[in-house]
Formats: C-alpha cells, structure tokens, sequence
C-alpha cells in the first residue's frame, strides 16, 4: 500500500514503476543492532543498476554537470520509482541544488513492515557507490524531541524510497551524513508534529540541513486524469500549504504515497523560513513507457 487514498496495484504493472520484474521482497521481523549496523541496498539491480560503472554513467545522464543555476533550499520533493521511470526528474531536482554535507530524507512506508515512524539513527547505508554516514547526532535530537519517533531497521529493510534517492546524493556530495524516516501514518497532527521538531532540531544544528521528502504522485490511473490530480496537489505543494495538501489529497482521491513525507517537510520548511517552492519538472510513466491508461506521475519540487 503506497498509502491512504491510493489504489491496490494491479497486478500487470510494476509496483512504484521499478521495471517489469520487481517483485515484493520478503521483510525479515528481526531488528538490527543500531549502534553498529550497516543497512545493505534492497533494490540495486532493480530499480537502479547494480554496477558502479553503469550508475554512474545514469545518474550523470540524469543531472548534467552544469554548476551554474544552483540554488540552497530548505527542502524538496523527489521521485523514487526505477530510474528508468523517474530518474529525469529525481535528476532535475539534485542537478538544481546545492547539496549540504547533512540531510533529512522521509519517505512513505510501501511494505507496511515495522512501526508507523521509524528512524536509524546509527546505521550506514550502502549502496553500490559506497557507504553513506548515519547523522547520529541530529537523529538522536529528533528522537528526544518527537518520542513517537522509534528506532526501527524493520520499516527501511527492504524499503526503496529512500534508498533510490542515495545515489543522486552521493554523486553529489561525497561526504553525505543523513537522518531516514519512513512515516506510515497518515493523521495529520502527527505529521505537524513530526515537521515542528524536524523543524526545531534543524534550527540548532551549526551547518544547513535539507529535508527531502521521497513521494511519486498520483498512481495507476490514466495520464489524462493523473495529471489533473496531481496539479491539484502540486498547487498546494507551491503555496506552502501542508493542511491543503493533506485535505486535497483525501478529499480528491490523489494516490500520492508520499504525502506524510511532503506534508511533514513543508511544515518544517515554512517554521524553518521558506517563502518560496518552484516545480522543477512533472512527467508521468507514460512518457517513458507509452502507455497512457494506467500511470504514475512523478514531480520534483523545490522549497526555499
């Protein structure tokens, strides 16, 4: 389930857009040890190329080289279906900023595995480009400041919305240090909340912090009405307007799955500051695969 509002996937088409083949993955209830693990990639090989050698030569395909237009944000919304889907635009938005040493990545919880708020605070992530730093000290403030945090390896084991957003980072910024949160809670006081101390932690931290939230859009219907839907949400998204983009999203049916991320990350951004987002580039699957009766559209959006 990508989350309240959204569709049960049929059973022809890939589920997030990974490609033909992706299949679910069996979770494990087992906890790691958080002080010491490593969380291994899920999906490389899958939604992204497991050879070093051909990611890179993706992700430099998705975000050309071009320093100039760069711009400090306080927060995003990035695409996390396969590359070959979202990839350009989960591009569009890492190429147009500029990357801190230290980020917050939220992302919805597809498998249902683990507690509805989980964070790693301890815990390397690898990926075929290498091993990306836990930020122990921001994790471990969030979690004295927002007790409904857990620390969970469950919900992040074989989730891939965080872990597709990974390489863009780190082909950006070698020394990348970084919080994960899944959110599998849809109630809106919560994820006020969570944005608030998400917020508060950041406003005390020496070095700029940006906080991404991981959503594709609107799910499995056709282009003509994905687009209608997601532009409604996408509005919302660039007024600032967490509240309306919660009740646009129930109240119209939008399958967005990250909505809790987006919602959480554009309450911190407006206490953080922000007066401004720009939509980066919208695109659907159907512009990758042709077929335009059942889609998923993607959206990347940056908030300063």
């Amino acid at each position: 389930m990508c989350g309240a509002g959204i569709p049960a996937r049929p059973l022809n088409l890939p589920y997030c857009y990974a490609g033909r083949n992706a299949r679910a993955t069996i979770v494990s209830e087992r906890r790691l040890d958080m002080s010491s693990a490593v969380r291994t990639p899920a999906v490389a090989g899958r939604f992204y190329p497991r050879r070093p050698d051909e990611l890179v030569r993706d992700l430099h395909k998705y975000m050309p080289d071009d320093e100039s237009g760069r711009v400090a944000a306080i927060g995003c919304v990035a695409p996390h279906a396969g590359y070959v889907f979202s990839g350009h635009v989960a591009g569009a938005v890492y190429a147009r900023l500029e990357i801190p040493k230290h980020c917050v990545i939220l992302c919805p919880n597809h498998t249902g595995a683990g507690v509805p708020l989980a964070i790693m605070t301890g815990a390397a992530w690898q990926t075929p480009l290498g091993s990306v730093a836990a930020d122990t000290e921001l994790g471990r403030n969030l979690l004295r400041r927002f007790p409904a945090l857990e620390e969970d390896s469950v919900a992040h084991r074989s989730e891939h919305a965080i872990e597709v957003q990974l390489p863009f980072l780190q082909a950006r910024r070698a020394d990348l240090a970084f919080v994960p949160i899944a959110v599998g809670t849809s109630n809106f006081e919560t994820l006020q909340k969570l944005g608030e101390a998400l917020a508060d932690a950041i406003s005390e931290q020496p070095e700029t912090v940006l906080i991404i939230a991981s959503s594709d859009m609107n799910h499995y219907e056709s282009d003509a009405i994905t687009r209608i839907k997601d532009h409604k949400a996408i509005k919302r998204v660039l007024a600032l307007d967490a509240r309306g983009l919660w009740e646009v999203v129930m109240n119209e049916d939008i399958g967005m799955c990250g909505f809790g991320p987006a919602v959480a990350m554009l309450t911190a951004a407006k206490r953080l500051g922000a007066t401004s987002a720009e939509l980066v580039k919208y695109a659907t699957s159907g512009d990758v695969s042709g077929d335009r009766d059942q889609v998923v559209g993607y959206a990347g959006i940056i908030v300063r």
